[in-house]
């Protein structure tokens, strides 16, 4: 069994709840969820400013791709790696060089000199998040116990996916005013003072483990998921069929290789024998569709608003403003209910509420809706999350051994990557073909005479119909209602989709996730198995 490093470095007090806690712990979470916001806003910020991009560089669709996935890529793909490197490394050394790192990749991001440029700035931004932002989690559950622990980690889940989603409202507002590199800054004040409170308040060496790094296995896990994570973002994009046939041969490939290798390694980078207990892998799949519904609901509402509302890019934003603030106040809320009734009710009752935010969605969203209605969906999906997003990750760090905090960190950074990948891919692609079958219909029962290339153009999206309308001014107006018809019956399609993934979920956890009493006498088996 591997030698713990310095467990007594960050001081630790000890609560009347038995709970342990780090000297300033206020500051220090605070500084690790500053660190977080980092990663979190930076994930958001592109989408809202493709269409600029595209603009100023006259960038073709798939590089405009690259640039929205670059920073996931480069996130997803290193953190499993990264998190070990930092478990044995340093965890602090990772945290301070990751957020250093953020500053260099958002200027090159916001100057860059070609859409190229850009791509490469992105996943460079990534990298630095995959230092940092795993390293967050993984030192909560080095310097936290107990009850302690489990608000710590609501409030860096909540304050989080708040932040995430607050990320169009803030893109939206500085493209008002400002160039398309703009949004790539909003990160920069917060990295300047998130990497001099981390230099100077966060612990160094907590439970850190002596073992060797498998860095063969590290290098097949940013194979498996890098090139997974681009299989599926490129799997609704027209004509990249052998592209993503190749990517999803290169992961799966991937996938044997590195199940091999962890199976056989001495020091495994990511310990299967954990990984399949029933805490760990049911919270990952958990919250792998929680996060994923979260993003889901966030791409295709915000297409909703602006296509079919008439929301400006900067209103669209502000209107997921319930959402964060629920999720917020919702988290301290869960980390009560994780410890009264446990995880598996707690995500039980996110579920509940991110089902009836997508019932609203399907039920409710149509033209000239009310605000309110819009709100509505939104509040209770920020409600489920928060609810939710506590139990995914408190059970993923409670059924590891600490020395091994980076592998759980870095799975409940895949269940955001992931999940926000499969989802928006999974809705993405539904609601193209939903729209694409309304507006084939409409095409043909109206008894109008169009070219085959005009008609490809208005199936293709509801961009690709107003391009159109502006061609032909005189029939603007009905080409643009019948886009806006067709994406409101495709949308279904992709509401749809999330309510069955939600209730999916919601009967994985129910069937396979440990009530309280059972859930607490696992994880203290976990932790007798896992002690020197």
């Amino acid at each position: 069994m591997a030698e713990v490093a310095n467990p007594a470095a960050a001081a630790p007090s000890v609560t009347a709840e038995d709970s342990i806690v780090p000297e300033r712990a206020t500051l220090v979470l605070l500084t690790l969820i500053l660190v977080a916001a980092v990663a979190n806003l930076n994930l958001a910020v592109a989408n809202v400013a493709l269409p600029d991009i595209g603009k100023a560089f006259d960038s073709s669709q798939t590089t405009l791709n690259l640039i929205a996935v670059g920073y996931s890529l480069g996130l997803a793909a290193s953190v499993l790696y990264l998190g070990a490197v930092g478990d044995r490394y340093g965890r602090k050394l990772l945290l301070v060089l990751g957020t250093a790192l953020s500053v260099p990749a958002c200027l090159l991001a916001a100057w860059a000199p070609s859409d190229t440029v850009l791509v490469v700035a992105r996943v460079l931004g990534g990298l630095a998040a995959g230092m940092a932002f795993p390293t967050t989690l993984a030192l909560i559950t080095a310097l936290w116990s107990g009850a302690a622990r489990t608000k710590s980690i609501a409030l860096w889940s909540g304050l989080g996916g708040a932040i995430s989603a607050l990320g169009p409202l803030l893109s939206g507002l500085l493209l008002q005013y400002f160039w398309w590199g703009s949004v790539f800054l909003i990160t920069l004040p917060l990295a300047v003072v998130a990497f001099a409170m981390a230099v100077y308040l966060v612990p160094s060496h907590v439970n850190e483990t002596t073992e060797p790094v498998d860095n063969l296995g590290g290098i097949l896990s940013v194979v498996l998921v890098g090139s997974l994570v681009l299989a599926i973002n490129f799997a609704p994009v027209p004509n990249k069929g052998t592209l993503v046939l190749g990517l999803t041969v290169i992961a799966l490939a991937g996938l044997v290789a590195f199940y091999i290798r962890q199976r056989r390694a001495a020091n495994p980078l990511y310990d299967l024998g954990v990984a399949a207990r029933r805490v760990f892998w049911v919270a990952a799949v958990a919250g792998i569709i929680v996060f994923g519904s979260l993003m889901a609901a966030m791409f295709v509402g915000q297409q909703f608003l602006q296509n079919v509302l008439g929301y400006s890019t900067f209103e669209a934003g502000l209107s997921i403003i319930p959402a964060a603030l629920f999720m917020v106040a919702v988290a301290p809320r869960s980390a009560k209910l994780v410890e009264a009734r446990g995880a598996r009710f707690t995500l039980l009752v996110g579920y509940a509420f991110c089902l009836l935010g997508f019932v609203v969605m399907l039920l409710l969203w149509k033209q000239e809706i009310a605000y309110s209605k819009v709100g509505l969906a939104y509040a209770l999906i920020g409600i489920g999350v928060g609810f939710a997003g506590t139990p995914a990750s408190h059970s993923l760090t409670g059924s590891v051994p600490v020395r091994r905090a980076g592998m759980a960190s870095g799975t409940a950074d895949l269940q955001r990557d992931l999940g926000g990948a499969i989802m928006q891919s999974i809705l993405g692609a539904l609601l193209t073909a939903g729209y694409a079958a309304a507006a084939a219909a409409a095409i043909a029962g109206s008894n109008q005479h169009i070219t085959d290339s005009v008609q490809s153009q208005l199936t293709k999206s509801f961009a690709g119909a107003e391009a159109i309308a502006e061609q032909h001014p005189k029939y603007a107006t009905q080409i643009t209602a019948a886009a806006k018809t067709s994406f409101l019956q495709g949308d279904q399609w992709a509401y749809t989709a999330g309510i069955v993934a939600i209730l999916l979920g919601a009967a994985i956890v129910f069937f396979l996730f440990p009530k309280k009493e059972d859930e607490e006498r696992l994880l203290a088996a976990y932790q007798a198995e896992d002690t020197p």
